[in-house]
């Protein structure tokens, strides 16, 4: 089956931009705007552009032209966006489609990364018979990371591997992301959150290098579909989250998800400090 298909998860709260908008200076306009959307819609560049606009721009130098942005309800921002899009000569191309992300009945909040591609899936069920990709709407994935993912047809399921050390961040920063540890045929292993000292170092005993997940995957959706679906709720975060799903499939069929190499930087918007540096890595 040939991947047609980008799923971008865009509901978060982007409570952590909010945070820290009190210490960056920041035009007034763009702060009142960060303050009340999405961060992946925050212009970062001279021309007004948000972030998003980038990530799809490389998505489809990639060949893909099905996007669905996984939105939370009040999601009029994106419907502004998409409407802008259209006007461009690429996006023409592409279809863009909003799914929402609706949080449990007794709930409040959206209950994770896992809970988002999967209501995606339930609301759009012809994904569940596609391939398809998933990733975050916070940083800007190259179209080579995205042609990697979609040209390739070997693997059922598949995720970039980032060298950490050619992404940018210092070690604090990259250690606050997940590391990947596989084999020697590049089969998924594990998937370690937030490491320790302690497993840090046995992850060093066994490769040369930090091997990060940015969050790009690529799934076969009939085989991933039930484990997001089943994915427990984390009892700290309350979440049901991508990577517990991606870890509940490796231990039910080991070899399943390959992990495909690469080193490159990867521009990321997690706090209003990084919008000073974007507009340069990014026009």
């Amino acid at each position: 089956m040939k991947t047609a298909s980008l799923l971008v998860m865009v509901g978060g709260a982007s409570s952590r931009m909010k945070k820290s908008l009190d210490r960056v200076h920041l035009n007034p306009e763009i702060r009142t705007l960060a303050a009340a959307v999405h961060k992946s819609l925050v212009p970062v560049d001279t021309k007004g552009n948000p972030l998003l606009y980038y990530l799809l721009r490389n998505a489809h130098r990639a060949g893909i032209r099905e996007v669905f942005l996984i939105t939370s309800p009040e999601n009029e921002a994106f419907t502004s966006f998409v409407i802008e899009l259209k006007k461009t000569s690429w996006g023409t191309e592409m279809r863009i489609e909003l799914a929402v992300q609706y949080p449990p009945e007794q709930g409040v909040k959206p209950l994770g990364t896992a809970d988002a591609v999967f209501q995606c899936l339930e609301q759009f069920p012809q994904l569940i018979k596609s391939r398809f990709l998933v990733c975050n709407g916070d940083n800007v994935y190259s179209k080579e990371a995205f042609r990697d993912l979609h040209a390739q047809g070997e693997f059922r399921h598949s995720l970039i591997a980032y060298r950490g050390e050619s992404l940018g961040h210092p070690l604090e920063k990259i250690l606050r992301f997940s590391l990947l540890d596989f084999d020697q045929n590049h089969a998924l292993i594990s998937i370690i959150e937030k490491p320790d000292e302690e497993e840090l170092l046995a992850y060093k005993s066994r490769h040369t290098s930090l091997w990060v997940s940015m969050n790009i995957f690529q799934f076969e959706g009939e085989e991933i579909y039930p484990f997001l679906r089943d994915c427990p709720i984390d009892p700290i975060r309350n979440e049901k989250e991508l990577p517990t799903a991606v870890s509940q499939l490796i231990a039910d069929k080991p070899g399943s998800v390959v992990c495909m190499e690469r080193s490159e930087k990867v521009p990321d918007l997690t706090s209003a400090q990084d919008l000073d540096s974007l507009s340069a890595q990014l026009e």
